[in-house]
C-alpha cells in the first residue's frame, strides 16, 4: 500500500496546468493579469467600433457628395433653360417646377449655393476664369458669376466660376 498515495488539496494551493502547487499571491497575480487583458481588449474593441463607425460615415458622406456633384450640371442646365428667350410658357413653367424641386432636394441634403457676386475673390471658393478692369469696383471683387458654386456643409462641392475686377 505504499504505492497508493492519497492527494489532499490544501486551501492555499491549487494545481495548475503543469501540476505545480500555486499560492494565493500567484493566483491573485494571474487574476489581475487576466482582468488587465480583458480591459485592454475591451478598449481595443471599443476603439475599433468607433473607427469603423467613423469610416462608414465618411464613406457615406463621400458617396453622397459624389451623387450631389453629378446633379449640379442638371441645375445649371435648368437655369440656362429658364434664361432662354422665346420658350413656350407651359414648358417654362414645367422647367421652373422641376428646377425648384431639384433645388429643394439639394437643400434638404445640406447643399447650399456660394454667394459670389460682390464678394472678394477667395481661391478656396472661387475659380477665376476672367479678369476685367473695373474702375467702379474694388480690386479682387467678383463682378460676374459664370457658374454657381456649391457647398455641402463645410465641404466644397464645386467652386464658383467667376470674373474678377482688376484695379
Amino acid at each position: 500500500m505504499e504505492d497508493e498515495r492519497i492527494e489532499t488539496a490544501e486551501p492555499a494551493e491549487e494545481p495548475i496546468e503543469n501540476n505545480e502547487p500555486v499560492d494565493a499571491a500567484e493566483l491573485k497575480k494571474q487574476r489581475d493579469d487576466y482582468y488587465d487583458r480583458l480591459l485592454r481588449k475591451t478598449a481595443e474593441f471599443d476603439n475599433y467600433r468607433k473607427r469603423t463607425d467613423r469610416e462608414r460615415l465618411q464613406l457615406s458622406d463621400a458617396v453622397a457628395a459624389d451623387l450631389l456633384q453629378e446633379l449640379l450640371p442638371l441645375v445649371d442646365d435648368m437655369e440656362r433653360a429658364l434664361r432662354a428667350e422665346g420658350s413656350d410658357e407651359r414648358i417654362r413653367k414645367g422647367v421652373e417646377l422641376i428646377h425648384k424641386q431639384l433645388l429643394e432636394i439639394l437643400r434638404k441634403r445640406g447643399v447650399r449655393p456660394i454667394e459670389a457676386l460682390g464678394a472678394d475673390f477667395d481661391p478656396h471658393y472661387h475659380m477665376a476664369v476672367a479678369h476685367e478692369p473695373a474702375n467702379d469696383r474694388r480690386e479682387g471683387e467678383v463682378i460676374e458669376e459664370f457658374r454657381r458654386g456649391y457647398m455641402l456643409g463645410d465641404r466644397l462641392l464645386r467652386p464658383a466660376m467667376v470674373k474678377v475686377a482688376k484695379g
